[in-house]
């Protein structure tokens, strides 16, 4: 489906992505996007599949997973509002390096990979302006995929708990809007091991839990579980 409508320029310049960029590229990238609503549950693409394309998150959330030859589920990441999805396939050709899936009622900006490619040979700004953008997220997944990945479990939740705070401007809540057991993948642990960490932080004043909604009492404290130390946990 084509987002049409007087809003639509003003729409794209919302994306963080797209910010700042002149009222003519802006046209152009509005010729060529298209929204693709999924259902929850609903795959979007799938791991070695041709590229056609990039997408951005425009609303609900998607899950980026991998699957081992035994079938067992690993997620990267879950990306939501203003997030883009397959970008380096869509530059590169390359096929889809893993499987997304929305995880609840989603709607997507899709921008076709030769359409795109033609654009931004006439209107360089588009790649220029999402380069500059690319760079500064780069750095939080470069962060965030080290305290994921060479941390203690601890650090890893610790690590997660202030990630998310800090890219929903949340102050000191977060809500856990995914299941425990996706968020034990994520961290690379078991439902078990995670809730024994929430509680152990929960008793030492650190966190607060409420059903889903996890307030961070001692941000502090958190960036110690970081880098290292955490007793009794």
């Amino acid at each position: 489906m084509k987002v049409t409508g007087l809003d639509q320029e003003r729409m794209l310049a919302a994306i963080p992505l797209f910010r700042n960029l002149p009222d003519a590229a802006l046209k152009m990238l509005g010729r060529i996007l298209q929204t693709r609503d999924f259902q929850r549950g609903e795959t979007i693409f799938n791991e070695g599949s041709e590229s056609t394309g990039f997408y951005i998150v425009l609303k609900g959330r998607v899950k980026v997973y991998k699957l081992s030859t035994e079938g067992k589920e690993q997620i990267l990441h879950f990306a939501g509002p203003d997030e883009l999805l397959a970008a380096v396939s869509a530059f590169s050709g390359t096929p889809y390096p893993a499987h997304a899936d929305a995880l609840e009622k989603t709607r997507l900006l899709y921008f076709p990979r030769k359409e795109f490619l033609e654009l931004i040979r006439s209107e360089p700004s588009v790649v220029m302006n999402m380069m500059a953008n690319l760079a500064m997220r780069l750095q939080h997944f470069t962060r965030m995929i080290e305290d994921l990945s060479l941390k203690e479990v601890p650090g890893r939740l610790a690590a997660y708990l202030l990630y998310m705070c800090e890219q929903r401007s949340c102050g000191t809540s977060i809500i856990i809007d995914i299941p425990k057991g996706q968020l034990a993948s994520l961290l690379g642990t078991i439902p078990e091991t995670l809730s024994r960490i929430l509680r152990k932080m929960s008793e030492q004043g650190i966190i607060k839990v409420k059903g889903r909604t996890v307030t961070l009492l001692n941000k502090s404290r958190l960036h110690e579980i970081i880098h290292g130390d955490r007793p009794g946990l």
